[in-house]
């Protein structure tokens, strides 16, 4: 009895022994993947942190960012298109100010004139500064409206840079009668009507001289006197003396 009793504990020993050696064993072997609902976004998940089997999606994955300026666009797109039809509009109005037929150019000229006269085609609004050997330099001109054209023959009597302006009594009754209302006197500079250069046409009121208005040129626009763009008029006061003839036709 004794004996059965000893082999009985003894097998009782390595069964424990056997047991015991198998669980620490486990605490080392590989577990199987965790298995998770593919909604990587779900709180649940978010808070696994970073347990085996697991990958976390990165915030800007899992919160999709805002796209503001795309929905601007969508939200006010006849902000859009009214900026798009306005901006050619100004680049037409530029390219309008001024016909290219104006511009300073040599032409062929066979007038009577002699070389370093100044004569004034009224009806087709240039200015021809005679050259030698059948050449003259031609501007484009504004000149006087209906009601205030004029034509004859006077000398440069004076020449000034940056002219100030004294509209004559008459001018301003005229403009005053329309509700509009001239100074007394304008000092030289950019809103001054007489531009950059004015030269003075005998002992009349008439001038040769710029303009604060370039697109009038090649129109008959003015009470009388021949309108240049300012380039065009300080080009030709570096060219021309006082007492150079002017013929008005």
């Amino acid at each position: 009895m004794k004996t059965v009793l000893l082999s009985l504990l003894g097998a009782a020993a390595v069964l424990a022994a056997g047991a015991s050696s198998s669980n620490a064993g486990d605490r080392y072997a590989d577990r199987p993947p965790v298995m998770v609902s593919p909604d990587l976004s779900a709180p649940w998940v978010l808070q696994l942190g970073r347990a085996p089997g697991i990958v976390r999606q990165s915030r800007q994955a899992v919160q999709q960012p805002q796209q503001p300026q795309r929905r601007y666009q969508q939200a006010q797109p006849d902000r859009i298109r009214t900026a798009t039809v306005q901006a050619p509009a100004k680049r037409v109005v530029m390219r309008a100010q001024i016909d290219p037929i104006y511009l300073p150019q040599e032409v062929a000229f066979d007038g009577p004139q002699k070389p370093g006269t100044i004569v004034i085609d009224t009806t087709q609004n240039f200015l021809y500064l005679v050259e030698k050997n059948g050449k003259a330099r031609r501007y484009g001109v504004g000149t006087g409206k209906p009601g205030f054209e004029w034509s004859g023959t006077h000398k440069i009597s004076n020449k000034r840079v940056w002219p100030d302006w004294r509209p004559p009594a008459p001018m301003i009754a005229r403009e005053a009668a329309k509700g509009r209302y001239l100074p007394t006197y304008l000092a030289g500079g950019m809103e001054n009507p007489l531009g950059a250069r004015a030269l003075y046409l005998g002992s009349t009121e008439y001038r040769i001289h710029g303009t604060n208005q370039p697109w009038t040129i090649g129109g008959a626009v003015s009470s009388g006197c021949i309108r240049m763009r300012n380039e065009d008029v300080v080009d030709l006061y570096e060219r021309v003396n006082i007492g150079t003839t002017v013929v008005v036709i």
